[in-house]
Order: structure tokens, then C-alpha cells, then sequence
């Protein structure tokens, strides 16, 4: 029975040469990534370029004068015609060249790059995403397991209307609530994530809890609802009820060979979440001003630094095609029918 039943997992010899289907999977999903960034980066260059308004008078102010102007135009390369300024931004990010920010080249800063503007900023929305998902795979996979394991009619109940609820709130729904309760009345947690000019915000730790709580109140919800889906259909298998009458626990059955049978979709549901934290970021730094990428862009749609937000929108761009490809193939290998059928 242990043979049968590893054998159902075991993967077959895989061998990696040019003309795997895999590899032929791979490189289709690749190409066509490569292409829907290029689309974006037309959509994104020629979006923010047709933005009513002076991009030189938004950033000098109504009093800069026309040479001041002139100048700032040119220094920022604005007088060149459209296509020839697409295509030197669009070289220049694949080279890792994120250009100037027009407001810190406004303000007479040398040091203007975008990426050494966003650098820190990056960092920061990093480690808040990073902590969001961490505690999304513990709690949400442990209770989608427990829930499916451990089917109980009332705690069910009770705990789908909590997550359904928690789904159809909008984020800053959730923080405020949880600026009322935590901070506003009983004074625990502070209501702003303010850190101090170059250091981390694991030097003051508790400005971190509510921004990951209103993350995790979407991610955890939709979790565990994907998790204990995924787990109850791979529970009524017929494989586990042999190896239920074959006399195997139920805590083996389950982390062994129902939870690896579900791998897959529970994977997928990782990787929509990041997905989803792509954008959810925003609003949460937004609005508990957490000195994230999410509140840099903000503040540069507001000034109207064309550059930088055209730059970061790319990146994001970027890494949502990343992680979409790396999921696919992850499920790809996961899944035999997926990988025999390519």
C-alpha cells in the first residue's frame, strides 16, 4: 500500500534538454510576457504623456518663469519628439536605467535617479508584502487545513461569514476600523506608520501590525476559503479512502498525501496574492503613510513626475508578468496531467 500510494506521487524522470515540453512551455510563456510588457510600457509612456497640463509649470509652480521652464524641459529631454523619448526611456529600463525624477531635477537635486529614490521605498514595501504572506501561508493554510479536516457544521458556518465578510470589505474599509479600534480606542497600536529618515521599520516593530492586519484580512480570508476547498475535494478521493481502510491515521492522511494532492491549487492562491499585494500595497501605505513604493507613487501622480511614475508603473508591470510566469510553471510541474499534456 505505501508503494502504491508513493508511486502516485513519485514525478517521472524528467530530462531537461532544448526540446523539452516544458522548456517549450517556458519559453511560449516568456515570449508572450515579453510582448505584454512591451503593450504596457505604450500604455503607460503615452498614457501619463497625454495628461492635460505643463509637466515643467506642475513641478516649478504658477510662478516659474519661461526660462526656468525652457530650462527644466531641457534637462529632462521634454523638447524631443514622443517616440524618440519612448524608446530612450524603454532601452534605458531594460538596461536597469530607470531615468530622473522630474520633480527632484525640478528642485535642483543631483542626485535624481529614480532608482535611488525608490530603493529604500522598495525595501520597505518589500518586508511589509514578505510578512503579509508569511502569516497568510501559516494561519491560512493551517486553518484551510483544520476547517477541511475537521468539518464542523456550526464552526463552518460561522467562519465562512467572517471570511466573506472580511473578502467584500475594500481596504481601507478594513484599516480604518482598525485604526478606530486599536489606536483610537484602546490606544495600542499607532495610526500612523511614521519611521524616521534611513531607518527600517523593524526599529519601531508596532507600526507594522495594522498595515499587515488589513493585508492579511484579504489574503487569510481568501486563503483559507481556497485552502479548505482544495483539501476537502482532495479528502474525498478515492485514493484516501484506501488508504483510510488500509488503517493509516488521519493526521498522516492528511499532510501526507491529501495536503500534497492539493498542492497545486494552494499554490495558485499563493501567487494571487502576491499578485494582489502588487496593488493592495498602494492603498494600504496610502493610507496609514507607510514610506512604501505604494506612497511614492502616490505622491508623484500628485506632483506630476511623469518620469518616476512611469517608471515604477513598469516595474510593477514587471514583476506581476514575473510572478505569473513562475506560478504557471510551478503548477505546470506540480500537476501531471498539466505537464503531459504540453
Amino acid at each position: 500500500m505505501t508503494e502504491t500510494l508513493g508511486t502516485h506521487y513519485a514525478p517521472p524522470a524528467v530530462r531537461f534538454d532544448a526540446a523539452h515540453p516544458v522548456l517549450r512551455f517556458l519559453a511560449k510563456r516568456v515570449v508572450a510576457g515579453v510582448l505584454t510588457l512591451f503593450v504596457v510600457s505604450i500604455l503607460i509612456f503615452f498614457g501619463t504623456e497625454v495628461l492635460p497640463g505643463n509637466v515643467a509649470q506642475a513641478i516649478l509652480g504658477q510662478n516659474a518663469t519661461p526660462g526656468a521652464m525652457a530650462d527644466l524641459r531641457r534637462n529632462l529631454e521634454l523638447d524631443e519628439p514622443l517616440h524618440t523619448r519612448y524608446f530612450a526611456w524603454l532601452t534605458g529600463f531594460v538596461r536597469g536605467d530607470l531615468g530622473k525624477s522630474a520633480a527632484r531635477v525640478g528642485a535642483g537635486v543631483q542626485n535624481a535617479g529614480v532608482w535611488q529614490l525608490i530603493s529604500s521605498r522598495l525595501e520597505n514595501t518589500l518586508l511589509l508584502a514578505g510578512l503579509t504572506i508569511l502569516f497568510t501561508a501559516l494561519f491560512g493554510i493551517g486553518l484551510g487545513v483544520v476547517l477541511a479536516a475537521k468539518v464542523r457544521r456550526k464552526l463552518d458556518l460561522a467562519v465562512s461569514v467572517i471570511l466573506l465578510a472580511l473578502i467584500s470589505l475594500p481596504e481601507f474599509v478594513v484599516a480604518t476600523i482598525l485604526i478606530l479600534v486599536f489606536s483610537t480606542s484602546l490606544h495600542v497600536l499607532p495610526p500612523v506608520s511614521l519611521v524616521f529618515t534611513g531607518a527600517s521599520p523593524l526599529s519601531n516593530p508596532k507600526i507594522l501590525v495594522l498595515p499587515v492586519m488589513t493585508l492579511l484580512a484579504v489574503t487569510l480570508a481568501y486563503t483559507v476559503r481556497m485552502v479548505r476547498a482544495s483539501m476537502f475535494d482532495a479528502l474525498q478521493s478515492d485514493y484516501i479512502e484506501l488508504a483510510r481502510l488500509s488503517g493509516y491515521s488521519e493526521r498522516r492522511i492528511v499532510f501526507r498525501y491529501a495536503l500534497r494532492n492539493a498542492a497545486a491549487p494552494i499554490l495558485q492562491v499563493m501567487a494571487l496574492n502576491v499578485l494582489w499585494l502588487i496593488g493592495g500595497v498602494v492603498v494600504v501605505e496610502f493610507v496609514f503613510g507607510y514610506p512604501g513604493l505604494g506612497e511614492a507613487l502616490v505622491e508623484a501622480v500628485a506632483i506630476r513626475d511623469v518620469t518616476f511614475v512611469q517608471s515604477v508603473a513598469m516595474l510593477i508591470a514587471t514583476a506581476y508578468v514575473v510572478i505569473n510566469i513562475l506560478s504557471d510553471l510551478a503548477i505546470t510541474l506540480l500537476v501531471p496531467k498539466l505537464r503531459t499534456s504540453l
